[in-house]
């Protein structure tokens, strides 16, 4: 009988142990939560800031299209650099026609690039890119102080660039969107200002 006490006190005394250890644990993951600010696309750009006026270009796309970059538009446009040989680009390809879909009231995507034109053709139709223009200008790229690929620059409706950076993830291409909204020129600039 004793026994059956004495286990019985060393469970009750075991179970409030991990109790506390679990509040202790879920308090230090929302410490940590809040130490760690999302990671938006990093702004590397020497040519433009956010909220100048977007450089205004009219180019000529794969489709034999004229397509207006910059300027006051209806709807925000987001220029998105790619590559054939990016390996990281290709696999964006479907977060950034998702993203498209999903953003379609308010913005238009530009597919960008350099290089040759035969290359970005069947790049395109290898990668069913085609409901989107599809820009191969190197002068695009220079206007715009790309280096890196990718590399996105989400311009609004008054022609002003609202936001720009490194997309390397969904995550990263969704910090474009939530900078532009927030009005801020990124999401690490909204971070610091909390």
């Amino acid at each position: 009988m004793e026994f059956l006490v004495v286990s019985n006190i060393a469970l009750w005394i075991g179970l409030i142990v991990m109790a506390i250890i679990n509040y202790a644990l879920i308090r230090q993951i929302g410490v940590l939560y809040e130490r760690v600010a999302p990671a938006g696309a990093l702004a590397m750009n020497q040519k433009l800031e956010v909220g100048q006026k977007a450089p205004e270009l009219s180019l000529q796309a794969l489709a034999n299209q004229l397509v207006n970059i910059g300027g006051s538009r209806d709807k925000s446009q987001l220029i998105f650099w790619v590559s054939p040989d990016c390996p990281i680009c290709k696999t964006l390809l479907p977060a950034l026609r998702s993203a498209a879909a999903a953003e379609s009231e308010w913005l238009d995507l530009v597919l960008a690039s350099d290089g040759k034109q035969h290359d970005h053709q069947a790049f395109a139709k290898a990668q069913d890119l085609g409901g989107f223009p599809y820009i191969v200008s190197e002068l695009l790229g220079k206007t715009y102080g790309v280096a890196k690929l990718p590399y996105a620059v989400l311009i609004d409706e008054q022609g002003n660039v609202a936001s720009m950076g490194i997309v390397n993830s969904r995550e990263h291409l969704d910090s474009l969107f939530e900078a532009k909204e927030r009005d801020v020129a990124s999401i690490q600039e909204y971070m610091a200002g909390r």
